[in-house]
């Protein structure tokens, strides 16, 4: 494995081997959990060559956001890269990326797709994630690149970008991985206390049961199921940004299951900001 920290070293190394072997691309901000390691291990199944980058990505956080005490563990992560078996990881700086700041730099935004939800919680949010993964795929030029599902809303604007870019990308998806309670891991759930810690799992076990009901009858409210749901979520600790069921085609919100959606959840416990969703099939 090497470890490469700016772009002509990716380039010369990875230039002769276009075109021979199949590369992957998984994306990341490190503090790397076994979310992050199960996608290195998706990438490694289909492609030659497994490229993961670390890079915390300025242009994606808001005012106020924890940009300046993201979890940076590179040394760590470079371990649990080596024992994967990837074989690049390339750890950009920001001048690497964002040569004249981030703040100066093209900004690429997909419309639509990227303005419910996390798009209106968090502005400038998905223009930040969509720059510096395109900037990512031109500097690696993956044949494949890996990204989780639990960041489902980001998932659908990356592929919605490679389709409208022309970009020759096979973008995969992978499973959401879990705690054995159910929350879904994150590297920002270290932030959470003890007490809250036991409190998450609420949220998992609440994107559960909405979606059971809502598959439950045919005259089911699907308005007040999702108010008691919050309510409930509420009363529990968390302060909710939004349950909402959208399309998974528009991200519009649903009215009914006559197309595949998915239950969208974010929620602020403590001091830390949790997402999550379930997808549901269309009713046939």
């Amino acid at each position: 494995m090497i470890v490469v920290s700016d772009n002509d070293a990716l380039r010369d190394y990875l230039d002769p081997v276009r075109g021979q072997s199949r590369v992957a691309l998984v994306p990341t901000m490190g503090n790397l959990h076994d979310g992050h390691l199960s996608l290195v291990r998706q990438a490694k199944e289909e492609a030659d060559l497994v490229v993961v980058s670390i890079f915390v990505n300025p242009m994606q956080f808001g005012k106020g956001e924890d940009l300046a005490t993201y979890p940076r563990t590179i040394d760590a992560d470079i371990l649990a890269l080596k024992k994967e078996g990837v074989d690049v990881v390339f750890t950009p700086g920001i001048a690497d990326i964002y040569p004249q700041g981030d703040q100066a730099h093209t900004a690429i935004h997909v419309p639509l797709l990227s303005e419910p939800l996390c798009g209106a919680k968090r502005p400038g949010h998905f223009d930040g994630v969509c720059t510096v993964v395109y900037k990512l795929f031109q500097l690696v030029q993956p044949d494949i690149a890996v990204f989780g599902e639990k960041d489902l809303q980001q998932l659908l604007i990356i592929q919605k970008m490679v389709t409208d870019l022309s970009l020759n990308i096979d973008i995969q998806q992978g499973l959401t991985s879990r705690a054995s309670d159910g929350l879904a891991l994150s590297s920002r759930n270290q932030y959470l206390t003890a007490v809250e810690r036991q409190i998450a799992p609420r949220l998992w076990e609440t994107l559960q049961d909405c979606s059971q009901t809502l598959q439950g009858t045919a005259t089911v409210s699907f308005k007040n199921t999702l108010s008691q749901a919050s309510d409930d979520l509420a009363s529990a600790g968390f302060e909710v940004d939004y349950l909402e069921l959208r399309s998974l085609q528009t991200l519009q919100t649903a009215t009914d299951l006559s197309r595949d959606c998915a239950l969208f959840v974010a929620a602020t416990l403590g001091k830390t900001r949790l997402i999550d969703n379930i997808q549901i099939s269309a009713a046939r």
